[in-house]
């Protein structure tokens, strides 16, 4: 076997999603902060994404955490997401595979029964608190980024669909949150066809017709998720999402980033108070927990404070690379469906 430019990952998910961790074989990618780095690698060189999500490596289904000396004195590492369109800022389930991984491999020291872990990121710096127990990470709950309303009750025209009202909100990223009733669509297993074709077809809709910039983080200036909303029948403090992801799949877990989103609306609406906390079930019922903690403000914008937890599991270890004879040394992309 002949392979060039291998690199080690770690195999873990987070409540279903999978965010594999590159532990060995990647050079630092330039740039002062991780928003820069983010930036490199979606303005400049994404060869290390596509090497990595492209099939026969990758698949859409899937997220790859690129770990990243932090560039920041009070975090304790950092990482960039790496997705199959692009490079992203924040994201729950990642940070909870990536602290798990860092813990129970021994990359960084394991404190029982807590761990904090400092994450520096292209958002901002996240504070996980890791639960710990014989060698292994049982939960991890994370201090997110300020997540805050954009917009609330916008109207959006949909081909095919029709009119569909939405409210776009930061949670790590930028949201559109749709409830599922509109469309008489509930979250489940079942419908993740259903839901991943309509919901596609409406974030497309939404980027033509909407902006957003982030105050303070200028390169955070679109709409990427869309994430529909429900309802848990019997229990008012659970609450069902089910988050969008291009080219048109569904997240497996919660969405952490989502549910600081979906917390966000709900205080802008007044419906949300000082230490409330929802459980968080994602279609395949898996879950997080997420409390609102505190208010705050982002610029001159009304914001929240909020943690969210949930669990990770590693399942295996692998090494990738090409053969120098491969005719798709950076892999190759098919429609999901294909």
């Amino acid at each position: 076997m002949q392979l060039s430019h291998t690199l080690n990952l770690v195999n873990v998910h987070a409540e279903g999603e999978v965010g594999n961790v590159i532990v060995g074989g990647a050079l630092d990618v330039p740039g002062e902060t991780m928003a820069d780095k983010m930036d490199y690698i979606n303005e400049v060189d994404d060869s290390i994404r596509r090497f990595c999500l492209n099939q026969p490596r990758g698949k859409p289904q899937m997220s790859v955490n690129l770990l990243q000396p932090s560039t920041r004195d009070d975090a304790d590492a950092g990482f960039i997401i790496l997705q199959c369109d692009r490079a992203h800022a924040m994201s729950a389930s990642n940070c909870i595979c990536v602290v798990t991984v860092l813990l129970e491999t021994g990359m960084l020291p394991m404190t029982e029964p807590e761990t904090v872990v400092r994450l520096d990121m292209p958002a901002g710096l996240v504070t996980a608190m890791a639960q710990c127990r014989d060698g292994r990470c049982e939960r991890v709950a994370l201090d997110m980024v300020p997540g805050f309303v954009e917009a609330l009750d916008v109207k959006i025209q949909v081909p095919d669909v029709g009119t569909i009202t939405i409210d776009v909100a930061f949670g790590g990223c930028y949201y559109a949150l749709v409830d599922s009733g509109q469309l008489d669509i509930r979250i489940c297993a079942e419908n993740a066809e259903m839901l991943s074709r309509t919901g596609i077809q409406i974030l497309e809709a939404v980027r033509q017709q909407c902006s957003v910039r982030h105050p303070k983080l200028p390169s955070l200036d679109e709409i990427v998720y869309l994430m529909f909303t429900d309802h848990v029948d019997g229990d008012a403090h659970a609450l069902r999402n089910c988050t969008i992801l291009p080219p048109g799949r569904i997240d497996r877990s919660p969405c952490g980033t989502g549910s600081v989103a979906r917390l966000a609306a709900l205080r802008a609406r007044g419906q949300l108070e000082v230490g409330e906390c929802f459980t968080m079930r994602s279609a395949i019922d898996s879950s997080f927990e997420a409390q609102f903690v505190h208010d705050t403000k982002v610029g001159d914008r009304a914001a929240v404070q909020t943690r969210v937890s949930g669990r990770g599991w590693l399942f295996g270890t692998q090494t990738i690379g090409v053969d120098p004879h491969d005719p798709f040394p950076l892999g190759y992309e098919l429609g999901i469906g294909a």
